[in-house]
């Protein structure tokens, strides 16, 4: 089954992107996924092909007419998720990434200027309000693209090993342990003596050790939700017994 990506954009010249090469452009090239882009200025109808005017109220910047996403939202269909990139979302986590993965594909509307028009989320609520993380990009699309990225590289065959993704940041609520690779001395620094050791219990034990540790010090946001999850667990299980 091919993942479908349909992006409603207003610059669909910036797709696939950085999407057409390496693994991504490899698995669109196999028809592992399909990339439609949707110009949202089609769905204008005056002859200025005008999508956007100034926010009621006042204010700097201009809006995105309702009038015109509405139509726009509409031709995309139904049957997969549609994501509205904007900073007034949800931040995204690798768990929603994992879920849209598994589907048919999704559609991405891309905001411009500031932003959408409410009335949008009002009248379709099956919109998520999704963003990429605490900051204001120029539009939608590179976060859109960071998106799919995510997406792409879990469907089937497009990683190399069946577990590369398995064991990587966030995945299991921490962030990945650090990486080494040859030459075993650099700069006067080596690589750790347990990963050299062959003992595949102990290298297991300092991988998890150190991502603990280092999403404790790094993000403790996932370290007080990981150590909440752990303390529920727990709590589970000595009730059981």
């Amino acid at each position: 089954m091919t993942f479908a990506a349909t992006i409603l954009t207003l610059y669909p010249e910036m797709f696939p992107g950085p999407l057409g090469v390496s693994l991504a452009g490899r698995a669109l090239e196999r028809g592992d996924w399909s990339c439609e882009t949707v110009q949202i200025r089609d769905f204008a109808t005056d002859k200025h092909r005008t999508v956007d005017d100034t926010p009621a109220g006042g204010g700097a910047g201009m809006v995105l007419k309702p009038d015109v996403l509405g139509p726009a939202i509409e031709s995309v269909g139904e049957g997969h998720p549609i994501l509205a990139m904007t900073p007034r979302g949800k931040p995204i986590t690798q768990a929603r990434i994992r879920e849209i993965a598994a589907g048919p594909g999704v559609a991405i509307l891309c905001g411009r200027f500031e932003g959408f028009d409410e009335r949008i989320f009002d009248h379709y609520p099956q919109i998520e309000q999704v963003s990429l993380a605490d900051i204001v990009l120029s539009g939608g699309e590179t976060a859109a693209i960071a998106i799919l990225d995510a997406c792409i590289r879990l469907l089937p065959g497009v990683m190399g090993a069946p577990d590369s993704g398995v064991e990587e940041s966030y995945e299991n609520g921490l962030i990945e342990y650090p990486q080494y690779t040859r030459p075993q001395e650099w700069e006067g620094r080596t690589i750790p003596e347990v990963l050299r050791s062959g003992d595949h219990a102990k290298i297991a034990a300092w991988r998890k050790a150190r991502s603990e540790e280092d999403t404790r010090l790094r993000r403790p946001d996932l370290w007080d939700r990981y150590s909440g999850d752990r303390d529920q667990s727990a709590s589970g299980a000595r009730r059981k017994d």
